[in-house]
């Protein structure tokens, strides 16, 4: 197979060929990625069908929506991670800088202290 026989080409048409660990270690992070984004719409289904069996808070339905939408935007942050990174190597330059992680540790935070929030609250209802 030539070079310009692979896809994406924006990729594979520029520079040199990086070292093939350099390469594979890329695409497992990718990986990594996508996988963590399955999770979260797994987990987003999960919720939505435990939230259609019984009479749950509307809450739980936005949680399983925004980890389905996380999820989704995660798989796609992974694939143009991949490429830009993909390219740097080609190319020799920097490594770009590794932006979907603040963005996810952000949510988790808030998803984490958001239910705790409500927790409490439903804690403080039912003790009333």
């Amino acid at each position: 197979m030539t070079d310009d026989d692979r896809r994406p080409r924006s990729v594979y048409s520029v520079g040199d060929e990086p070292e093939v660990q350099a390469s594979l270690a890329n695409e497992r992070t990718a990986l990594s990625w996508i996988r963590t984004g399955m999770a979260l719409v797994a987990g987003g289904v999960a919720l939505a069908t435990l939230a259609s069996f019984g009479d749950l808070p509307l809450v739980i339905i936005a949680i399983a929506g925004l980890a389905s939408l996380g999820g989704t935007a995660l798989g796609i942050w992974a694939l143009v991670s991949w490429r830009r990174t993909e390219r740097a190597l080609r190319l020799r330059e920097p490594l770009p800088h590794p932006s979907a992680l603040p963005w996810l540790v952000a949510g988790v935070v808030a998803v984490g202290l958001f239910l705790a929030g409500f927790a409490a609250f439903q804690a403080i209802e039912l003790a009333r």
